[in-house]
């Protein structure tokens, strides 16, 4: 009984300490949305926390309007989609390929792996790379680098192993290639940590503007988060956006509507995975 009532106590507490942080994750966008639907004289007067003062849907009409708002968030859409999909491709692939007991030269691809996993590329020999091979100033130099990941497919080549070998081996007896068994076993088996794996990189892939920053001129084809870091450039003099218009709202107000334009279509992804991602959540622990 003291056993039990320790345990309920530590759950609680574990409990409160994990929605204290939850909150304080989750201050800032809540402050951000508070602002951009109060009215602007409250915003001036800094009456503004977490709750609006006054509604004012003024600022994401102006948003909304903006064009090449629009044009950055297609552009993040497609790399974020497009380079998810080639991350999971080729890093399944591979990691699939490391699982099979009898790949050739396994031991020499994952110590070259592990390489890659310690020690980064240098700055300058990876723009030299980029730009020998013409993907400069495309929207490939922010997809085709970070296709592939050591620490994503050390962790698919995990899960694969957990896989029960009775499985391939049905599957081989039936006359099943190893292209089949990858797509008819292995994929549908995988949803918990492709999922996990496909929101970490969609996530990382979305935020990321460095990138963008070194290999990108073309203005037509910057993502969101550029856009954004621009934004908190020009906050800093005190000045609205470029080429929009403060009648109805406040330097702040737009800004904070342009920071949850860019910020909340990525977080309506997390929904539609929470199942796979739980599961995902638990690799390692122990499998039948």
């Amino acid at each position: 009984m003291p056993h039990y009532k320790s345990d309920r106590a530590f759950q609680i507490v574990n409990s409160i300490i994990m929605v204290v942080i939850s909150l304080t994750m989750l201050a800032p966008l809540i402050n951000l949305a508070a602002v951009s639907l109060s009215t602007a004289d409250s915003v001036k007067l800094n009456l503004v926390y977490f709750w609006p003062k006054g509604w004012n849907l003024d600022v994401y009409r102006i948003v909304f309007q903006k064009e090449t708002l629009w044009r950055s968030l297609l552009v993040s859409i497609y790399i974020t989609v497009t380079g998810t999909a080639a991350s999971l491709f080729f890093n399944s692939t591979l990691a699939y390929a490391l699982s099979r007991p009898y790949m050739p030269l396994k031991k020499t691809i994952l110590k070259a792996l592990i390489f890659t996993f310690v020690f980064s590329i240098p700055l300058i020999p990876y723009y030299l790379t980029i730009r020998a091979v013409h993907m400069n100033n495309t929207l490939w130099a922010l997809i085709v680098p970070g296709a592939l990941s050591a620490f994503y497919i050390i962790i698919m080549k995990t899960f694969f192993q957990g896989i029960s070998k009775e499985v391939f081996e049905a599957a081989e007896v039936d006359g099943c290639s190893e292209f089949g068994s990858y797509g008819r076993i292995v994929l549908p088996l995988s949803k918990p940590v492709m999922a996990t794996i496909g929101l970490f990189h969609a996530v990382s892939q979305w935020n990321a503007y460095f990138s963008a920053l070194i290999f990108i001129r073309n203005k037509d084809l910057y993502p969101i988060q550029v856009v954004l870091r621009s934004l908190v450039i020009e906050n800093k003099t005190g000045s609205a956006p470029s080429g929009i218009d403060l009648m109805l709202s406040t330097p702040e107000q737009i800004k904070a509507g342009i920071i949850l334009f860019g910020t909340v279509p990525i977080l309506l992804v997390y929904p539609f995975l929470q199942k796979y991602f739980v599961k995902g959540a638990m690799l390692g622990s122990l499998k039948e």
